[in-house]
């Protein structure tokens, strides 16, 4: 039986913030009370939170492919995103692999499996500080993404799959405007070119969308793999979202479709630089708008795996309502029960003892210490 003891502590509780002492056994939370006692670690009058929830990054590939057609050593890329989780205060990740590829973007067909492989083999050889389990990010427009799909179909680590389709007119790029900038700004497309590119994913998304959806879906139904919608713009979005058994929005883009996301119960998620930063990167609704009318259940870092620490203590300032233990629950309860892991997200007796220990006495939080299981892990 191992034990440890926390204490001159803010504990941060799913409502409510108590000063007290906190002890973990065997790997789990076995008391928490307030007032501090005589023995223990001190942890100076910090924070103690939950281990964050991370269900949306992207954060991996910028290691493993981090510039236009570089290949990182695959184990290497994992430890360096690892690390940079755990020390961002992030306990559990879901590490999002891309299915479906065209000739302009995406990875052939293989290629997330063997990175799926190679993450699961680093956590055996023991490489790995946080926990990681999959999200496959779902191209339902790409011809092949249901060959992509079905590599892993018996992967016990898959836990999330969203659904999405990034074709012009579509979602996250309702104008053409955004669409030209990212597709034929960024990369220097001739008019001819870019014409010929936005006709051919039209085409795909119009020939494959409806039928991928539905086939995924089924899927994950089945496997009891949570399912999410992906930039939902319109209230028929969410009918079909509602259709296919989401139960995770991520990033919306209108108001209308966000709150009819979250009256239908589902988890509406968005992202956490988007709170840091004030605005969406690609014009769509501000989250801050979201949560101000009640409407945000969940933040993901996406590109920025220290913002999903930072975000809610940005929340907690800024807005009015917002306490700082309904801010981090944005970050651990709520995504830990949106995809049914019930034994994290929260401190309370019997739960896992994955624990931040984070000082902060104006601007960015600081993670001092982060707990997995009661390990000390960065």
């Amino acid at each position: 039986m191992t034990e440890q003891v926390f204490t001159n502590a803010r504990i941060v509780l799913e409502d409510h913030v108590v000063h007290g002492s906190l002890q973990i056994r065997d790997g789990l939370i076995a008391d928490v009370s307030e007032g501090s006692v005589t023995s223990g670690e001190d942890l100076e009058g910090d924070y103690l939170i939950p281990g964050l929830v991370e269900l949306h990054t992207d954060h991996l590939e910028q290691h493993y492919s981090p510039r236009a057609g570089v290949r990182w050593n695959t184990t290497a890329a994992i430890q360096a995103h690892d690390a940079q989780i755990a020390t961002s205060g992030i306990t559990t990740v879901f590490d999002c692999l891309r299915m479906g590829a065209d000739e302009d973007g995406g990875f052939p067909r293989g290629e997330m499996r063997a990175m799926a492989d190679a993450i699961q083999a680093a956590e055996k050889q023991g490489r790995l500080r946080s926990e990681h389990l999959l999200h496959l990010r779902c191209e339902v427009s790409a011809d092949n993404v249901l060959e992509h799909f079905a590599d892993f179909e018996t992967d016990p680590f898959v836990r999330l799959v969203s659904l999405m389709d990034h074709a012009p007119g579509q979602r996250q790029f309702q104008t053409m405007d955004q669409y030209i900038y990212y597709y034929k700004k960024k990369r220097g497309l001739s008019d001819e070119a870019f014409d010929a590119f936005c006709a051919k994913r039209i085409g795909d998304s119009q020939r494959n969308s409806t039928p991928h959806r539905t086939a995924i879906s089924k899927v994950c139904r089945e496997r009891g793999i949570t399912i999410a919608s992906h930039d939902d713009a319109t209230l028929a979005h969410v009918g079909e979202a509602i259709e296919n058994g989401v139960r995770l929005a991520e990033f919306p883009t209108s108001f209308d479709a966000a709150k009819a996301s979250h009256e239908a119960g589902m988890s509406v998620l968005m992202g956490a630089p988007n709170i840091v930063r004030g605005k969406s990167h690609s014009g769509n609704i501000a989250a801050r708008d979201l949560a101000e009318r009640g409407v945000l259940d969940v933040l993901s870092s996406d590109y920025v795996p220290l913002s999903l620490l930072h975000a809610p203590f940005v929340l907690a300032d800024e807005m009015d309502g917002i306490s700082l233990a309904a801010a981090l629950a944005m970050v651990t309860a709520n995504p830990a029960r949106t995809v049914g892991l019930d034994d994290r997200g929260r401190i309370a007796v019997g739960l896992r003892a994955d624990l931040v220990r984070v000082h902060r006495v104006d601007g960015v939080p600081v993670v001092r210490a982060t707990w997995r299981q009661g390990q000390r892990v960065a």
